[in-house]
């Protein structure tokens, strides 16, 4: 195992945990602080779909367990707060940008690798192979900071279809295409699959921030 660096593009969202009329998502909202350790590095670990909050918990209980905690930093679930309106009652959600991925900070050498590698419910690292990818500090604050905050939008009439083709046209996922997978005429969203890192990907996307692909 050994570690490189890459580049790589922000990432987008999928609902989680609600609160009624909670005014936070948890995660830090403007930049992210130096790391108390020069030699910590970034990396994004692939988890179950779902369980990313479970995948954290599970991290903090081991790196206690193997005392590892000089070793590890900060553990981030990239999420953004979003308020909807359901019932006549205001509720944030925070929502996932990108599901199944947990930012981790830390010294990473094989024998914290294989800690986490055999962490509940994580499957590997972003990486190919053994070599997990290392992130850059700016890399990181485009996937966890976002300034377009979500906000009540009325209702939009446009008429999508599974399997169809659209251009993401805001936020981070800005020029992507891939096919609608699901559609959410209450909420106003879409779930359309994209391929990053050669992976496909669910996005949830508001109507608003798509466009039809057009021959």
């Amino acid at each position: 195992m050994r570690a490189k660096g890459t580049t790589m593009a922000a990432i987008e969202q999928n609902p989680e945990e609600q609160n009624p009329e909670a005014n936070g998502a948890g995660e830090p909202t403007e930049q992210l602080a130096p790391p108390v350790n020069e030699n910590f590095k970034w990396y994004i670990i692939h988890a179950y779909s779902g369980f990313e909050r479970k995948v954290r918990e599970s991290l903090e209980s081991r790196i206690t367990a193997f005392g590892l905690q000089n070793r590890i930093g900060r553990i981030m679930i990239p999420t953004e707060p979003v308020t909807e309106l359901r019932n006549g009652k205001k509720y944030t959600i925070d929502r996932v940008f990108l599901p199944g991925y947990v930012l981790v900070e830390m010294e990473l050498d094989n024998d914290l690798w294989h800690v986490i590698k055999n962490t509940p419910r994580v499957t590997g690292f972003l990486g190919t192979g053994d070599n997990p990818v290392a992130l850059s500090e700016q890399e990181v604050s485009s996937i966890l900071f976002r300034s377009d905050a979500a906000k009540d939008k009325p209702s939009m009439k446009v008429k999508f279809d599974k399997g169809e083709q659209v251009r993401i046209n805001e936020g981070p996922f800005a020029n992507f295409t891939g096919a609608v997978d699901d559609i959410n005429e209450d909420k106003q969203t879409l779930k359309v699959m994209v391929s990053i890192f050669g992976r496909s990907t669910p996005v949830e996307i508001e109507f608003s921030k798509v466009d039809k692909v057009t021959e």
